[in-house]
């Protein structure tokens, strides 16, 4: 009955000096109420991991191999639509530099409204 499977997810970015495998076979079972912390040292996979579930790695980063369950939906196997309902609603990450997860070109408050305003239904005109 778990609320996170991952199982055999592998992960690799195909740079022009070659490939790099950032996650081999990775296997983690979280069921309701537990937590997980990732700890490693710097480039040990934690933020790559992070953005596989999320469904957020880019190029020149590739899922090759495995499942990500989260609630009883293959998360690699959703729409992009489907992806951004799951987001910010059920699952999130939390960056440890501000830099790294806020974005400068917008307000704080709209980028703090706009997981509600999406998620909740709210206004965009609504006072929090």
């Amino acid at each position: 009955n778990a609320l996170l499977n991952i199982q055999g997810l592998e992960v690799a970015f195909f740079l022009r000096k070659g490939v790099t495998r950032a996650i081999n076979h990775l296997n983690i079972t979280l069921r309701k109420g537990e937590t997980l912390g990732l700890v490693g040292e710097s480039g040990s996979g934690k933020s790559v991991t992070s953005l596989t579930i999320m469904r957020l790695i880019t190029d020149p980063g590739r899922i090759l191999d495995g499942r990500v369950w989260f609630d009883g939906k293959d998360l690699l196997k959703l729409n992009n639509k489907q992806m951004r309902q799951i987001r910010g609603n059920r699952i999130a990450i939390i960056f440890q530099y501000p830099m790294i997860g806020l974005n400068p070109v917008l307000t704080i408050g709209k980028q703090l409204t706009e997981t509600l305003i999406l998620h909740k239904k709210l206004n965009k005109n609504h006072s929090i």
